[in-house]
């Protein structure tokens, strides 16, 4: 829609146009099937908390190296 149009239309008509448009665009898109979506989700999850361990375990080892330092 041009701006000149937007300009004329009233805030309520402008409302109706974005949804409208809005709409318009979630049809376009192709949705990942739920299977794949749910293995997309379990494989962050298990990443998050490889990492979270992985980060745990380097933190604990030097933090008994700054202790082992300061004492």
């Amino acid at each position: 829609m041009t701006e000149e149009k937007i300009v004329e239309l009233s805030k309520i008509e402008q409302l109706k146009v974005y949804i409208s448009e809005a709409k318009g665009e979630l049809k376009k898109i192709i949705w990942t099937e739920k299977k794949a979506a749910m293995n997309i989700t379990w494989a962050v999850i298990a990443i998050s908390i490889i990492v979270a361990v992985v980060l745990g375990v380097i933190d604990l080892i030097y933090t008994s190296i700054i202790k082992f330092i300061v004492s």
